[in-house]
């Protein structure tokens, strides 16, 4: 497996610049799980195929499905793509290489759980600030148009929140400086996370179900059912901030009545 990345990355290396590695490498690697990851909810949602692991009975229409789709590509383009080029200066001033050796996959590890731990604390206040009024009127409230979330409503949002929540996303690695391949599984990772969040089933096999403290679709679904000032449920994977600041308390009382 180690002989089969390493050839992978000879190839990469040897015929694309770090520049081009860093910049169009991640903005393809963003897009391909992205959309690969967070389609077939559309799919589900218009074939009506496992609904019965639907959280909402509500569905979104095919024209609202459309123009997050629409927007979405417009927001990567103008939006995401800039804002890698723009950070590739930063992120090599940090330390990032794409260059041999590759890291172990101990330092790979230690790091994508640094990236975790970060995000959440970072997330967390981030979107808590959002939902104060004026922003959550201003800007947040473009993500919520979709009361009913599916995958791809995961990076439906204004610009100005892509930019404020994507630093949530990359001061892990802009702090620690970590090889081009970290960065692009932190990246994969974190992408299926949030889309999984926003996909609004629950399924046996969801994560939420095996991890300890992991908050997924259910945990998020109920933020997005909710009036702005009454929602809670801020984290992003894992949900301890929302624990230590009681800000879940709506959520746990209302597992709590489904369960007796």
């Amino acid at each position: 497996m180690d002989s089969l990345v390493e050839s992978g990355w000879q190839y990469l290396v040897t015929n694309f610049s770090d520049f081009q590695l860093a910049c169009i490498g991640s903005f393809i690697v963003h897009e391909t799980v992205f959309f690969l990851s967070g389609l077939p909810f559309i799919f589900l949602e218009r074939t009506g195929f496992l609904s019965s692991y639907k959280i909402q009975a509500k569905h979104n229409t095919p024209e609202a499905q459309g123009k997050c789709i629409a927007w979405l590509v417009f927001y990567h383009s103008c939006v995401n793509f800039p804002l890698m080029m723009f950070s590739y200066r930063v992120f090599k001033f940090m330390g990032m290489r794409s260059s041999f050796p590759l890291p172990s996959w101990k330092v790979v590890s230690a790091q994508i759980l640094f990236f975790f731990i970060i995000e959440d604390f970072v997330f967390y206040w981030g979107h808590r600030i959002l939902h104060t009024k004026w922003l959550y009127k201003n800007v947040h409230s473009v993500h919520h148009e979709y009361a009913t979330p599916f995958g791809l409503t995961s990076e439906y949002a204004h610009p100005a929140e892509i930019l404020f929540l994507g630093f949530a996303t990359f001061i892990g690695p802009a702090l620690t400086g970590p090889h081009l391949i970290t960065l692009w599984l932190w990246l994969v990772l974190r992408v299926i996370e949030t889309v999984e969040a926003h996909c609004g089933y629950h399924f046996p096999w969801s994560p939420s179900n095996f991890l300890p403290l992991y908050g997924g679709a259910d945990f998020h679904d109920y933020h997005h059912r909710l009036l702005y000032t009454k929602s809670g449920n801020y984290s992003s994977t894992f949900v301890y901030m929302d624990w230590i600041f009681g800000t879940d308390k709506g959520y746990r009382k209302l597992k709590a009545l489904k369960e007796t």
